[in-house]
């Protein structure tokens, strides 16, 4: 028997910093304050680490890049991978032919 786990609730930005705000203007304990918005305490606490560390808290937009601008990325990546090597061919041979020269 297999538990479905819950999809993880998003919470736009404007939500988050009126969380905050509730949390930092009023005298009742952070607990409370969650427990009235429906979340989590701890998960005041990490919006308020991020907004300290960032100035700004995440917002609700988290998504995989376009499926073409994915496959843009990894032909680029191909390419700069295919460029590398040919690079270091190139520095070998320049070191070769210079010991001949030699």
């Amino acid at each position: 028997m297999s538990s479905k786990r819950k999809p993880y609730n998003t919470y736009t930005k404007e939500f988050k910093l009126e969380a905050l705000r509730m949390m930092d203007e009023s005298d009742r304990p952070a607990s409370e304050i969650a427990m009235k918005l429906g979340i989590r305490r701890n998960q005041l606490y990490k919006w308020k680490e991020q907004l300290d560390k960032k100035g700004d808290v995440a917002s609700a937009k988290k998504c995989r890049p376009k499926k073409a601008d994915q496959t843009e990325l990894s032909k680029v990546k191909q390419e700069l991978k295919r460029v590398q090597e040919e690079n270091e061919i190139l520095k070998k041979a320049a070191v070769f032919f210079a010991k001949k020269l030699d």
